[in-house]
């Protein structure tokens, strides 16, 4: 770390008036210059994760589904504990309850704690990934999403943009599951595991995707009432209509 020589006159000034111990004289030497080194590599962590909202646990609403979200597990998560492990977090619920918040608010805390992590959504990824298909890099892709500790796939709810993208996305969703396998993984999905099925239309490799996604992994089942929709109806309120 750069340190200029009155930085360091300094210093060793006041190390010598007050009687420092040799840590405390190396904390004061180079404590903000790494604070500061390691705040850059936070902020560069965070941008590289391309999360879309600046979503955090503090402005989640806990009081709105208080009695269907459980906080404490929630904020358990947030230790990471499961990437060190390399465990996949599975988010299944009812849209509008929270989902993206909580899994932005999460992916956000692992890159403070150091882990590089990466969101995207699943149409996002397999317009990417089928993209790569036609000028021969998936193998380059592939590399690059194993490379994340932990990945976040969002809104894995294989619309008809997802399954109509090309007939190999199941496939392609296959890949980078299984190429993830000692990698951590969430799916956030409003979309229960028994019609997974019926969404991707090939009964062995559904069976492959969840056997690679469920064993061992975090299931959390999210309910209650929708955000969206209570925002929706507030707006709509007759109090709430200019007049």
């Amino acid at each position: 770390m750069p340190v200029t020589a009155d930085q360091l006159d300094a210093v060793l000034s006041a190390a010598e008036q007050e009687s420092w111990s040799h840590l405390q004289f190396l904390e004061r030497l180079v404590g903000q210059q790494a604070d500061q080194r390691r705040e850059r590599a936070i902020e560069r962590r965070i941008r590289n994760a391309r999360f879309p909202d600046p979503y955090t646990l503090e402005t989640f609403d806990w009081e709105f589904n208080a009695k269907t979200i459980d906080r404490s597990r929630i904020e358990n998560l947030a230790t990471c504990e499961f990437i060190g492990r390399g465990s996949n977090l599975l988010f299944v619920g009812q849209s509008g309850v929270g989902k993206s918040h909580l899994i932005q608010a999460l992916g956000r805390r692992g890159c403070v704690l150091g882990y590089r992590v990466r969101y995207t959504t699943s149409s996002e990824l397999l317009l990417e990934l089928t993209a790569s298909l036609a000028d021969h890099t998936l193998p380059k892709r592939l590399r690059e999403y194993n490379g994340y500790q932990w990945l976040i796939i969002d809104e894995f709810g294989f619309d008809k943009l997802e399954r109509n993208a090309a007939p190999e996305t199941p496939s392609l969703l296959f890949k980078i599951i299984n190429s993830r396998r000692r990698r951590s993984t969430t799916i956030v999905t409003n979309i229960e595991f028994e019609s997974w099925e019926t969404r991707l239309g090939d009964p062995q490799l559904t069976m492959g995707l969840l056997d690679r996604l469920v064993d061992g992994a975090i299931i959390v089942k999210l309910q209650g009432r929708s955000y969206r929709a209570h925002r929706a109806q507030a707006n709509n309120s007759p109090a709430a209509r200019p007049t």
